[in-house]
């Protein structure tokens, strides 16, 4: 059956990309499903990407941080042109990172792991160079997005026997209260990176980019739940990609991201819970091909791993750690089954 809102945006973005790109593309694919903002347009001897949000104003957005990244680094798209509410940019290739990991074996996917965290922290420091931090805007930075962020841990007691009254929630609120002082792509799952013809790992999706600490970035890799990389494994690609010039100490650094990721890890978990009940479990396949939230319950155990790791490493979040763990063998039980 025919898809006529698929076919009427594919007919506004050939005549958009006439205007732009002076060429109208021969096919127009869509890697991410149909009601994806994003689409690959196909023409004679290359590929682009035609991006048409729901919200213009985060399609300006992102044009305007990905123009003022551009002379800076080399792990982004490169903008070819808006036309209206239509962002065209070149494609950073066809492979996402979260489909490339899966077929190596460790030693390799620890380099491409590193490889990404590298690509964020060039990414920052572009940023650092430019006006950025004077337009964007901070986030989370109002006390309800941070009480929401804390107290979603309850949604963890349903696998455990309650989260411990030692785990202080004003306290963790507290040090979750963060000034923008670092540039955010946001959304750093292994889904919003591809491999390039070149080999390369380049970062694309920054609609959402703003300012906060720094480390969230690395918490959206490390809390993506089809991420198969060990957790202590990545903490150590943490330290080897660190860098010195971020604008924190290592060690500090270091604490901060595991007290945000352990609390991300409870956000996808939410997610996953809300997506299960609408849809049911998910194929594994599926997941990585559409970049769809990880309903799937080995996903689910992995980032209860995860979060037990993560929450261990800060004194804050410790506590949360048996509630991860219970929730993990809860998930296993399932996945096994």
């Amino acid at each position: 059956m025919a898809d006529g809102r698929f076919d009427d945006r594919t007919a506004y973005i050939a005549g958009a990309a006439w205007e732009v790109l002076g060429e109208e593309p021969v096919e127009i694919s869509a890697p991410g499903g149909k009601s994806r903002s994003s689409l690959r347009l196909h023409f004679k001897d290359r590929t682009a990407i035609a991006t048409l949000r729901a919200n213009f104003r985060r399609t300006h957005l992102e044009a305007f941080v990905l123009e003022q990244l551009a002379p800076h680094c080399d792990d982004i798209p490169k903008v070819l042109g808006v036309h209206n509410d239509v962002l065209f940019q070149s494609d950073t290739g066809e492979t996402r990172l979260s489909e490339e990991i899966i077929v190596h074996d460790e030693g390799d996917q620890l380099e491409l792991a590193a490889e990404a965290c590298a690509a964020i922290f060039r990414i920052q420091a572009a940023a650092r160079k430019t006006d950025l931090h004077t337009a964007l805007p901070h986030l989370g930075a109002n006390r309800s997005w941070i009480r929401n962020f804390v107290s979603s841990v309850e949604a963890l007691e349903a696998y455990s026997m309650g989260i411990p009254d030692t785990f202080d929630y004003p306290a963790v609120a507290e040090y979750m209260e963060h000034p923008g002082v670092q540039f955010l792509k946001w959304d750093c799952r292994s889904g919003n990176a591809a491999i390039g013809g070149d080999g390369f790992v380049r970062w694309f999706d920054f609609e959402y980019a703003g300012l906060r600490h720094g480390a969230e970035d690395f918490a959206w890799l490390i809390g993506d739940e089809t991420w198969p990389i060990a957790p202590d494994k990545m903490a150590d690609v943490m330290i080897e990609t660190f860098d010195p010039n971020c604008g924190h100490e290592i060690g500090a650094y270091l604490e901060y991201l595991s007290a945000y990721t352990a609390l991300h890890c409870v956000q996808r978990l939410e997610l996953i819970q809300k997506e299960v009940k609408s849809r049911g479990w998910l194929t594994q396949e599926k997941v990585r091909k559409f970049d769809d939230a990880g309903v799937h319950p080995e996903f689910a155990a992995q980032l209860c791993r995860t979060g037990a790791y993560y929450a261990a490493q800060s004194r804050l979040t410790a506590p949360l750690s048996r509630n991860f763990e219970a929730a993990g063998r809860a998930f296993q039980a399932m996945s096994e089954s």
